[in-house]
C-alpha cells in the first residue's frame, strides 16, 4: 500500500454565526448558520475534477464528478467539516490519480477555509478574531437585522474568508500540507 493511501484527510472549516454555549466543546461536523432561515439548509456542491495531457499513445478525455453534501446547521463558530465532505465523495475521489476539488458553500451566512487542526487554539484564537473584528448584538452598528442580530456578522465572515475552496488530488486524496492535516481522522 503506498503512503497516499495511508495520508490523513485535510481540516476543512466552515466558519457559522449563531452565539456558541458555554463550555460547549468544538463541533466534528458543521457548517451554515445556527438555525435556518427561510427554509434555507447549508449544502457544499463538490467538484472533481481532472484533466490529463493527451498522448499520441493514450489520449484521454477530462474526466470530473459533481456531488451536493448537505451539512446540518450549527451553533457559531468555526467547526471542522473534513470528514462528512470526506465520506460524501470518497468513491468520486477514489477515481481521480491527478485533479483538482471544487468545494462551493450554497450559503450567505456561512463560509469555507483551511487552517491548522493540530492545535484547538487555533480555532479559539480565530473565533477571538472574528467577534473582536466583527462585532454582534445590539449595540453593534449593523442595519440589517431583521433575520436577528448575529444575521449581518455572519454575512460579512461570508465576505471575509469565501465560500469556495479548491483543493488538489493525488492518488484519490485530498493533497494538504502537514499542519493543514488532522491525524485523528
Amino acid at each position: 500500500m503506498n503512503s497516499a493511501a495511508l495520508a490523513p484527510a485535510p481540516a476543512v472549516f466552515s466558519s457559522a454565526s449563531v452565539r456558541p454555549r458555554r463550555g460547549a466543546a468544538p463541533a466534528i461536523v458543521s457548517s451554515a448558520s445556527g438555525r435556518p432561515r427561510r427554509g434555507a439548509r447549508g449544502a457544499v456542491r463538490c467538484e472533481v475534477v481532472s484533466s490529463s495531457a493527451p498522448s499520441a499513445a493514450a489520449p484521454q478525455a477530462a474526466k470530473w464528478a459533481q456531488r451536493t453534501v448537505v451539512l446540518s446547521p450549527q451553533r457559531r463558530g468555526c467547526h471542522l467539516i473534513t470528514s462528512k465532505i470526506v465520506n460524501e465523495i470518497r468513491d468520486d475521489l477514489a477515481e481521480f490519480k491527478c485533479g483538482m476539488a471544487h468545494l462551493f458553500l450554497q450559503h450567505t451566512s456561512a463560509s469555507l477555509t483551511i487552517n491548522e487542526n493540530y492545535d484547538s487554539d487555533v480555532q479559539a484564537d480565530t473565533e477571538t478574531f472574528l467577534s473582536r473584528i466583527v462585532p454582534e448584538g445590539p449595540s453593534a452598528p449593523w442595519r440589517h437585522t431583521m433575520e436577528g442580530p448575529d444575521d449581518m456578522p455572519a454575512h460579512i465572515k461570508s465576505s471575509m474568508f469565501g465560500c469556495s475552496l479548491t483543493i488538489p488530488i493525488t492518488n484519490g486524496r485530498f493533497n494538504m500540507g502537514t499542519w493543514q492535516v488532522h491525524e485523528n481522522i
